[in-house]
């Protein structure tokens, strides 16, 4: 069974740079070689993974071959998993510049990268990309639409799957959310009021 990834990302030039850089023979034996996994479906670790972000990135390629890296935000798991071969997730209003949808109405094919900064884990994704209209009628609105966030969701964007693959924690800076540092101070803060009572209990005692 060959890698889905590397079937599609390692081009000619690629296996060629690879050659020159010395690592050819490494992919070719854990990549290409490999007869236990093909990394085109999703499995239970991938979902969990992307359904636990607030964010990711998304490149397109515009009819004059110019790639484009667009920010793609929303509440946590707005990026769905509807099946191990399909992603989804509802367009909501922005700058209105368009680029990412006028790219995709020529070229289909889109890449992802999303990245836990604070397990230093990052999921790279490769797809096609279908733009769906959403009325409040249809099934999709109610799995990508999330009760409470204000944005205007303009349009569903559907990914089909074509492969996926894990990158290494190397160079990624290690973050964290916000809303996890507030919890870990009040803790905190929480455990040494605990403590100060008890050491004036135990004074007064």
């Amino acid at each position: 069974m060959s890698h889905a990834f590397a079937d599609i990302a390692f081009t000619p030039s690629v296996k060629a740079a690879q050659q020159r850089d010395g690592s050819r023979a490494g992919y070719a034996r854990n990549f290409e070689g490999s007869a236990e996994v093909s990394n085109d479906r999703l499995g239970e670790d991938e979902a969990d993974f992307i359904e636990a972000q607030r964010s990711f990135y998304i490149a397109s390629v515009s009819e004059t071959g110019w790639p484009y890296v667009q920010h793609r935000g929303g509440p946590v798991g707005f990026l769905k998993v509807l099946d191990p071969k399909t992603l989804a997730f509802a367009d909501y209003a922005g700058n209105r510049q368009m680029i990412s949808v006028g790219n995709l109405a020529v070229n289909d094919r889109v890449a992802l990268i999303l990245v836990d900064y604070t397990q230093r884990t990052r999921l790279k994704l490769l797809g096609r990309l279908r733009q769906h209209a959403l009325s409040p009628e249809d099934p999709l609105s109610e799995r990508l639409l999330t009760p409470g966030y204000r944005a205007r969701a303009q349009r569903a964007f559907v990914i089909t799957v074509e492969a996926f693959d894990w990158n290494c924690p190397q160079h990624i800076p290690q973050r964290f959310e916000a809303e996890a540092v507030q919890q870990a101070l009040a803790e905190r803060d929480a455990r040494i009021a605990e403590l100060e009572a008890q050491l004036q209990s135990a004074r007064a005692g």
